[in-house]
């Protein structure tokens, strides 16, 4: 004959409420490391957008810096002051700024600071904001004034039309700049980066560390690093 049924003894029972405690707590485990690692990511997502349109916009109008159109700065009539230096740069205790005469790019900008207009072989004029309709043959180059000043944990943006700063990005770090300096006049190699070259002329390109941190402090702090060539100093 078959005995009495047992039903389960208290070890039993107490044995399968702790294996049911820890898978629960493993599967709450997962689901809290999955909430953080998403969270990370989209934060470090959010720092690689701001320093991809930053640095992409630096690049593009480092890039444009001195082109002043198809002749030479001295063949300009009524040549402003500003076309001597293209380029320039300040410090002052921990804020920093990058001060550009670049080229606008495309047709959507917004008024120039400067037109200069030329045919590309003997005659160019610069004109204070826009320029007079070109006559056959004539092309405008609009230019602009830009400058970049890092303060205050913020990265921000001002023309000489607009001089109000205007904020580009928070949560910035760092922003260092250094000059891809040449060796000698008339050469396109750069033999140095310094932070303050004495001589300008000599400058070939410029070196931007941007350094971006989270304000909820779920990744570490993010650097970016670009280089971009000035055009017109190596042709």
């Amino acid at each position: 004959m078959r005995g009495p049924d047992r039903g389960f003894s208290l070890v039993e029972m107490l044995l399968a409420f702790a294996l049911g405690l820890v898978l629960i707590l493993g599967v709450t485990q997962i689901a809290l490391s999955s909430r953080i690692t998403h969270a990370s990511q989209r934060a470090a997502s959010l720092l690689q957008d701001d320093a991809r349109f930053v640095l992409g916009k630096l690049i593009q109008e480092i890039r444009q810096a001195g082109m002043f159109g198809c002749l030479s700065t001295a063949s300009i009539s009524n040549v402003p002051a500003g076309f001597d230096r293209p380029i320039g740069w300040s410090t002052t205790g921990s804020s920093r700024s990058l001060t550009l005469v670049t080229a606008d790019v495309g047709e959507g900008g917004s008024k120039p600071d400067w037109t200069v207009l030329s045919d590309c072989t003997a005659f160019a004029q610069a004109y204070a904001g826009s320029a007079p309709a070109p006559a056959p043959g004539q092309i405008r180059f609009p230019l602009r004034r830009l400058t970049y000043t890092f303060e205050g944990g913020q990265l921000k943006f001002s023309t000489l039309a607009a001089p109000s700063k205007a904020v580009l990005v928070d949560n910035v770090r760092a922003f260092d700049i250094s000059f891809g300096v040449a060796g000698k006049a008339g050469s396109a190699v750069v033999t140095r980066y310094d932070p303050n070259p004495g001589d300008e002329s000599l400058i070939r390109s410029v070196r931007i560390l941007l350094t971006l941190q989270d304000p909820a402090g779920l990744v570490k702090d993010q650097t970016y690093s670009v280089v971009a060539a000035l055009r017109n100093r190596l042709e």
